[in-house]
């Protein structure tokens, strides 16, 4: 058995494909396949059950794969360790984030200065954040959703209050201020579930006992603004959005509801080896929204 050979079996359980798995690790297909086997003869169980070309992983697998995650996991921590501990001025830190734009900012003032660490950006939901965060996949996550876990530790980046956007000929455009109960009806313009926007307006309205009128459902918030400047629909829009995004045809209005607000959080695994390059992202991008806070957090 060797690392090699683990590697190899991590990628085909977690894609349950041996074809998808092969073109990912660049290796030839039979070659991948006669690896596993070697695998599974060494271990003396099989650690997939194939049904023709497709493959499941089964109980033995899966025991096995805890193991070798928790096994490799450890030997790129200490691989990363010495590196930093040498002083090597290089490094990679991935993040995953709902919106990428939150993240532009504070990028454009680390990059220049940090230019040998290698950023790596993904975005996705708040649970697949979360999965790519305990599997290892990144090193932090920047989310407007609490992620569950003991080993999981946070900082908050912004807490803010989220107005309400609405075109500028709409009925409620000149109130300055509405409640929850004057929107019921109104075609609303969301994220998806899974994404903060969607669970906020979700809780918001359920609080309320109000229909929810959802009419276009997106991955990614910052489309929102443009169709509500479009006269599709309202939509719950963060208040850093006053300055990044602005529009003569679209009315910014508060919502007369303390809980309609979010808190934009940095996160990271606890009890795993966080590189310097990841760490210095990290309180890069903390120190960059508490000097950027100012009115928007208030």
């Amino acid at each position: 058995m060797d690392l090699l050979a683990l590697r190899y079996f991590q990628t085909v359980a977690r894609l349950e494909h041996v074809g998808r798995a092969a073109e990912k690790l660049r290796v030839a297909q039979p070659s991948l396949s006669r690896t596993l086997a070697r695998l599974e003869n060494d271990l003396g169980v099989p650690l997939f059950d194939r049904h023709g070309r497709r493959i499941r992983l089964n109980r033995f697998g899966t025991a096995f794969l805890r193991r070798v995650d928790r096994a490799l996991a450890e030997l790129d921590d200490a691989r990363q360790e010495l590196d930093d501990a040498a002083g090597l001025e290089r490094g990679a830190v991935t993040v995953a984030a709902e919106s990428l734009l939150v993240l532009t900012e504070p990028l454009r003032t680390f990059v220049p200065g940090h230019p040998l660490v290698d950023v790596r950006l993904s975005q996705g939901s708040g649970e697949g954040m979360a999965q790519k965060l305990r599997s290892g996949d990144v090193d932090l996550c920047v989310t407007s959703q609490p992620l569950t876990g003991n080993d999981i530790r946070s900082r908050v980046l912004l807490d803010e209050k989220v107005m309400l956007c609405v075109p500028a000929g709409h009925r409620l455009a000149g109130r300055g201020r509405v409640g929850l109960a004057d929107l019921e009806g109104e075609p609303f313009l969301t994220t998806r579930p899974g994404y903060w926007q969607r669970a906020l307006v979700d809780r918001l309205f359920a609080k309320a006992g109000l229909a929810l009128h959802v009419v276009c459902e997106g991955d990614e918030a910052a489309v929102l603004f443009q169709l509500v400047d479009a006269g599709l629909g309202i939509a719950l829009v963060p208040s850093l959005g006053l300055r990044s995004v602005t529009s003569p045809t679209v009315v910014w209005l508060d919502v007369d509801d303390p809980d309609c607000r979010r808190v934009l959080s940095v996160a990271w695994r606890e009890d795993t080896y966080l590189s310097v390059a990841a760490q210095r992202f990290r309180d890069h991008t903390v120190e960059y929204f508490h000097a950027q806070a100012g009115p928007r957090s208030r």
